[in-house]
């Protein structure tokens, strides 16, 4: 597990390095220069195409769309100015607790 976390860390680094920089030499930065919209869409196809993967293709489809998925919710993180620490951090507080007893928190 440890070793997601620090894949996912560096590429958290990457992204927010490139904040800022030539959107003609980086896709991370054109899409910053698009906003958090395009962004947000971006990781919404990304859903979609892994949804999709999930329930009709193969093994190694579903890999790349859910690599797709991962990396583009760490460029509208970023954008936010949301560290993977902090979602890493929530998903530690919810661990040994019921899905449902959360979900009912959550609503209540």
């Amino acid at each position: 597990m440890q070793a997601m976390a620090d894949t996912l860390s560096r590429l958290e680094n990457v992204i927010r390095s490139r904040k800022g920089s030539d959107p003609d030499a980086s896709y991370v930065a054109k899409l910053f220069a698009k906003g958090r919209g395009k962004i947000a869409a971006k990781l919404g196809e990304e859903a979609t195409e892994t949804v999709i993967a999930a329930l009709s293709e193969s093994d190694e489809a579903l890999t790349g769309e859910a690599a797709d998925l991962l990396f583009h919710l760490l460029v509208l993180l970023a954008e936010r100015d949301v560290p993977l620490g902090d979602v890493l951090a929530e998903l530690d507080r919810r661990e040994g607790v019921s899905g449902l007893a959360e979900k009912a928190a959550r609503e209540s």
